[in-house]
């Protein structure tokens, strides 16, 4: 066991079910690329003697690279604003630096607090190292939804000559093309990813280095500097000081902005999800003008019924999304004075929620767009509800009379289709 006294206490502290730092690799990477960073920063301004700055970068480097993920066992969500986060790996840091410099044969200890934690406090490590994680996990996000998106543009371009009836306020419409209906859920999920990239840019002005409350005290003289472009250049994340430490430590807002993007995202694939899912209605006493893919059956007592099990995860997803959006920004309310506590719930939400939404995004586009199909000859029997004719008519005729000899059509047909004789 790599891990010490103060993971052992939160561990019987926080003794409850959730997601474990383990269950995060993306946060466990960037926790270790930010302890090299600082190793590195530590050794170049005179902090650490480059033995022991030595030791906790190789250990720190095996953390990187997954070899001790079973010793990251508390749960994300925690009291203390991540400190025993922090902690966890500086214990298991600096007990692995102090083995291999027994390897070595150099002798000595490394201690979590005075080596590994060196010019750092809890309150700046953690938003640097969310920041790197979120860049991360929502650069696979991004992905997934521009495959979601390819595979509804490769929709739109299978029917580029189909018109259906449009519908307002669930009443028949005019008509309009079927590929319209595609290309504008494409084109919704597009700005709503350039919103969720921004924000995560935005993310990026960390604030390592600023220690406890802002000032950067316990930390050498150039270390924030020297830590900052070390983290750039490791991560290859393009990460910059924050431009007022003292905000960045104090304010959950960049996390909001990230998580109300991410429910933006998901809330534009629901209604996506929510739009075929009513043109799928039926088939037989409903629109049914699309045909979904039958992935599973959908009653256990009424055979042959399907029902659209892959829509309805889509939609699912987005309302747990929207609440950790909305715990989010709850969370951002509680901050007090230099520093919010708030931020592993925050954390949580915003992982796991990149990580759904980018599972989700792929199995809409691969287990329902792609194999979805326009029921011709429903769409065409709808389309006798056009008031496409109509709104022409009325340009000459005034909207008054052709709105009457609407009604009036529309009152015979009803009356005939329920007259028995």
């Amino acid at each position: 066991m790599l891990f010490g006294a103060q993971t052992t206490r939160a561990l019987a502290n926080f003794d409850f079910s959730g997601p474990r730092l383990h269950d995060h690799p993306d946060l466990l990477r960037a926790l270790a690329m930010v302890k090299i960073a600082a190793a590195r920063a530590n050794r170049r301004t005179g902090g650490l003697a480059p033995v022991i700055a030595d030791a906790v970068i190789a250990a720190a480097r095996e953390v990187l690279e997954g070899l001790h993920d079973d010793q990251f066992p508390l749960p994300v969500l925690q009291g203390g604003g991540g400190t025993s986060t922090n902690m966890n790996v500086n214990e298991v840091v600096a007990r692995r630096a102090t083995q291999l410099l027994s390897v070595r044969g150099a002798g000595g200890a490394v201690h979590p607090n005075n080596h590994v934690n060196r010019g750092q406090s809890t309150n700046d490590v953690m938003p640097t190292v969310i920041a790197v994680a979120v860049h991360t996990a929502s650069t696979r996000t991004v992905e997934s939804l521009g495959h979601l998106v390819d595979a509804l543009c490769a929709k739109a371009d299978q029917y580029p000559e189909m018109e259906r009836l449009g519908r307002t306020c669930l009443q028949d419409a005019v008509a309009l093309p079927v590929d319209s209906l595609h290309r504008s859920h494409a084109y919704g999920l597009v700005q709503a990813t350039d919103d969720l990239r921004a924000s995560v840019r935005a993310l990026l002005k960390v604030p390592l280095g600023a220690t406890a409350v802002g000032t950067g005290i316990g930390a050498p003289p150039g270390f924030a500097e020297t830590a900052v472009a070390e983290l750039a250049e490791l991560s290859g994340c393009p990460v910059v000081a924050a431009e007022n430490p003292y905000w960045a430590l104090a304010s959950l807002e960049p996390l909001v902005a990230v998580s109300e993007a991410i429910d933006r995202c998901a809330r534009s694939a629901a209604r996506v999800a929510t739009d075929l899912r009513l043109l799928a209605s039926g088939p037989v006493g409903g629109i049914a003008e699309i045909e979904l893919p039958e992935v599973q059956a959908g009653s256990s007592i009424m055979p042959g019924k399907v029902n659209p099990v892959i829509p309805e995860l889509v939609m699912q997803t987005s309302l747990q999304i929207a609440g950790e959006a909305t715990s989010a920004r709850a969370a951002a309310c509680v901050g007090e004075l230099e520093v919010s506590a708030m931020a592993p719930v925050v954390t949580s939400g915003l992982l796991g929620g990149l990580e759904r939404l980018s599972s989700v995004a792929r199995i809409f586009a691969d287990r329902c767009i792609s194999g979805l199909s326009w029921n011709a000859a429903g769409v065409r029997a709808n389309l006798a509800g056009s008031l496409s004719q109509a709104v022409v008519a009325a340009a000459s005729e005034g909207y008054d009379a052709v709105a009457t000899r609407v009604r009036h059509a529309a009152h015979e047909e009803n009356t005939g289709a329920e007259d028995p004789t």
